[in-house]
This record gives C-alpha cells, structure tokens and sequence, in this order.
C-alpha cells in the first residue's frame, strides 16, 4: 500500500475546518450562537423603523411691550444672522409677533443632537448683549424626535354630563400614574379645558371708584402665577386668572382681595367684578370624538381628552405600548364607574410588532425555500447543513447588531432579507466541494477529515474575496447623507456583518457537519 502525504492546509479556510472538525467545543459554540441570536431577537428593542438622529433648537425671545414688527428689527432678524454662523445649520426659520420672537435651526439629518443644542445655548450665550434693553433671557429649547413624536395616543370620552373640566381633570390623575413607567418619557394631555378662576370686571363700578383695570391687575397679580396682559381682556371685560394653593383657595379668596383704599376703606375686588370657579374661557380649541357605530353610522360627537406617550430612546417600543396598556386596564372599571370610556387611537408598538414579526416570517418562508431547493440540487443531507448555517450566521448579526445599540426594525430586516441569497453561497461552495471529493477516485486515498479540510481549504481563497466584493459594494451606502442615509443606514452596517459570519460559519459548521452526517459512497480505495 501507497503511502500519502497529509494534506497541510494553507488557507485560513481549511485551518479552521481543521481546528473545528474534531473539536468537543464545536457543538457548544454552534448552540451558543443559535442561543445568543434569539436572546438578540427578544431583547432588541422593536420600532417599525429605523431610530433617526434629527437635531434642532427653537431659540424664544420676549420682548414685552413691542410690535410684531419692532420684533422682528431688533430680535429675529439678529437672532437668524447669528445661528446661520453655527456649522451644521441646514435651515432658519423665524416668526416675529407682538411681544415675542421665536426662530427654529434646523441641522442637517445625522447631526448629533446633543453637540448641536450646545453649539446653539454656547452662540446665544456669546451674543446674548445684541438683545435690546427690557428684553427677556432667550429659552432654548431643543428638538427632542424620541420625545416630541408620540408612540400611543389614547382618547378618553364621556357619555355623561360631565362640566367642561371634570373629565380632564380625572384623566390628568391617570396621566400621572402612566408617567411614572419606567421607560415612559413624557405624556401630555390635549384636548379638554382646564379648572380656573375668572374674574368679570363690572366698568361702571371702576368707574364709580376712580379705579383703573391697570389696579385691578396689579392686586390680582400679587396672588396669581398667570394674569394676561390687559390688551388680552375679553369684550366683556373679564380677565382670567389662575389660582395658586394656599394663597387662593376658593371663589370667597378671589373675591376678598383688597383692589385699593376708598377715603379710608378697603376696596375687595368682590365689589367691582363676579368671581367663578370655572374653566380657561381664553383656550377655544376643542376636540371631538364619534364612533363607529354601522357600515356608514357615526355616533354622536363626544368631548374627548386625548393622552399621548413619548418613549425614552433606544426602548422597546412593543414593551412601552404593553405597559401603558395594562396600565390602563387597571383603570378600566375606576372609569367605568365615572362614565370614562377611552380608545387607542395610535399604537405605534403594535405596529412596529407587527411589521418585525411579518418580515421574520417572510425570513423563515425564505430559508424553507433555500432548503427545498437544496434537496433537489445537491441531496437532503446537505441540504439540512446548509439550512442550518444560516440562523447560525443571522444569530451572529443580531448579536453584533445589539452590542452596537441597533434597533430590531424593518430596515433591519430587510437587511438579512438582502443577505439571506449570498449568505448561503460560502456554505453552498464548501458543501459542493466536499460533495465532489466524496465522489471523486481521485479523493478515495484520504481520510474523512483531511478530504474535509482539503475541499475547505480549495476553495477558501477565491470565496473569500467574493465576499469582500460583495461587502465593498456596500460600504458606499454607508456615506448616503440626509434622511435617506439614516433610513438605510441598518443595510450598511448589517449586510458585511452577515456576510464575513457565513464565511467563518461555512469554514468551521460545514465541515463539522458535513462528516458526520454525509453517507460516502463506496468507490475504489487506493491508487492503481
């Protein structure tokens, strides 16, 4: 009998076979992975779309007193000149109106949001000696995506006669329980009318005691947080107030405000003007609500207070939405019993479930596919190694995806969806090689695991850069800018990923497999 020489691999393709093939760890690396892929999977955080990285400021100046066009000379228009001089700056927009100036800077898409609020507080701030005199300190106020774009919004509606304030000020008690979750960022309520005080000022009456509304409101004002300017009265001479607690408790302690001295007597305010507890008559806006009731039936138009949830960033969207919904519930016969009925008019969690759990059944369709063509092609046997490389290779790109703080969304897997035909090319290469060999005379002389390693090894090179061509056809997407660049950004940072796992999967699973499960048909040993 001929002896052989041992085949050396020279290729890092074929010493990984060599490493893998026979190593007791090999299993345990093989579950580890398919283990660490669905903890990756469970844990990620779920969106329907990719988290953008949006940044902008909106700069407020009061000016007490001026025109709208007064504001904009000696405010807005300095304002804009000096936010343009920032980098990054896309777009200013600025409003000027009566006693205030408001402009927006816009940055371009992919600025870091917290470096640009800084650059905009540090540029006020360096020019905060441009504003007039009498001008109040300039607000900043950053643009927060996460925050100022809710997930849910609940609307929460009476069937009874309930007063213009009862039914927000019952779901404001709910908004404070909702905002304590732990991962809820803000809530806000809109809609509905807030509880406070109005004072009808009786003009005759002034009169009839030399007072001036400009009294009026300087004694109000002692004890109010909110008293409008006296431009803002109504045409019926009311002017409305809000009360602060202890200084204000009821209608009797409006009304008991001394206004001024009349020849030696206190003058309350009770004597000039009616007092209510009622609700902010300044705010006309409104909202309604009707439900479905038949094919084209609506009922009635109902006064509704809508709750709307804002995320913290980076959290499970799906999670958010499930909190508040049992949040909810547990609420549900406390407003029962108060005659609060309430519907979810935007669930954003479930839509972004939905959409993730839609595109992993199309990725499972996708390798069941993948699989049964296998089997026509190459057998069942390696069909069953090759299915099984690519949930190896897909648990490792979600591994990398959540240590790198991605989001689980549509982009993302529409990603592995990209990458799911070239996923299966290394593994196809390497099972179609060692297939060959196993059906080659030429193969007969070598052992199972050198004919492992040798089939690995040939085609190492040439696969490797395949897929470094493959993955530099990518790498330009990652410098597309704007929204589209943001959007697609999971494509770039997910797809080479994929790609260099299949070929270390290929490398170390495929041959491991491979030997101990493929049959080797019976041909003609040794060399003639």
């Amino acid at each position: 009998m001929k002896h052989h020489k041992i085949y050396e691999p020279s290729d890092s393709a074929g010493k990984l076979a060599k490493t893998f093939l026979r190593n007791p760890l090999t299993i345990v690396l093989g579950i580890s992975l398919l283990v660490l892929g669905y903890l990756s999977l469970e844990i990620m955080p779920r969106n329907e779309n990719p988290q953008m990285v949006v940044s902008g400021s909106t700069v407020i100046v009061a000016l007490p007193g001026a025109t709208a066009k007064e504001v904009e000379k000696v405010i807005v228009q300095p304002l804009e000149r000096k936010l343009k001089e920032i980098k990054g700056v896309q777009h200013i927009y600025g409003t000027a109106m009566d006693n205030v100036g408001v402009v927006n800077a816009a940055f371009f898409i992919g600025q870091k949001q917290e470096a640009s609020n800084l650059k905009v507080y540090d540029k006020i701030m360096q020019n905060s000696d441009m504003f007039p005199k009498g001008a109040k300190n300039p607000i900043v106020k950053p643009l927060n995506i996460d925050i100022d774009i809710p997930i849910m919004s609940v609307a929460f509606y009476s069937n009874q006669k309930l007063n213009q304030t009862e039914l927000y000020e019952r779901v404001k008690k709910i908004q404070q329980k909702i905002n304590a979750l732990k991962n809820v960022a803000v809530t806000a309520l809109k809609g509905g009318h807030k509880p406070q005080y109005n004072i009808e000022v009786d003009l005759n009456k002034l009169s009839g005691y030399s007072l001036s509304m400009g009294q009026i409101m300087k004694a109000v004002q002692s004890l109010a947080y909110n008293v409008p300017a006296v431009k803002d009265r109504t045409k019926n001479n009311e002017l409305v107030m809000l009360g602060v607690k202890n200084a204000i408790e009821n209608v009797q302690d409006v009304g008991n405000i001394i206004v001024a001295q009349y020849m030696g007597s206190p003058i309350y305010l009770k004597q000039v003007a009616k007092v209510k507890n009622s609700y902010d008559i300044q705010n006309f806006k409104s909202a309604l609500i009707a439900k479905r009731e038949g094919e084209n039936k609506f009922s009635k138009f109902e006064n509704q207070v809508t709750l709307t949830v804002s995320k913290l960033k980076g959290t499970n969207a799906v999670n958010v939405a499930d909190e508040v919904k049992d949040s909810l519930e547990q609420y549900k016969d406390v407003l029962k019993k108060n005659g609060i009925s309430y519907v979810i008019t935007r669930d954003y969690g479930v839509r972004a479930d939905d959409a993730v759990n839609e595109l992993m059944m199309h990725l499972i369709l996708s390798i069941a596919i993948i699989a049964i063509l296998l089997i026509f092609v190459l057998g069942w046997r390696e069909s069953i190694i090759v299915t099984f490389t690519v949930p190896a290779i897909l648990s490792v790109t979600l591994f990398v995806a959540y240590l790198s703080g991605q989001t689980i969304n549509r982009i993302t897997l529409f990603a592995f969806l990209l990458a799911l035909g070239l996923l299966v090319d290394a593994a196809i290469i390497v099972i179609e090689n060692i297939h060959r060999h196993y059906h080659s005379v030429e193969s007969a002389h070598l052992s199972d695991d050198e004919l492992m390693v040798k089939a690995t090894d040939e085609i190492g090179a040439p696969t490797n850069i395949a897929t470094l061509a493959i993955i530099m056809t990518m790498v330009p997407m990652a410098f597309v800018g704007g929204m589209m660049g943001q959007f697609m950004k999971p494509i770039p940072e997910n797809v080479p990923v994929a790609l260099i796992a299949s070929l270390f999967v290929a490398y170390i699973f495929t041959p491991y497999l491979a030997v101990r499960i493929l049959k080797r048909p019976d041909l003609t040993k040794g060399e003639h």
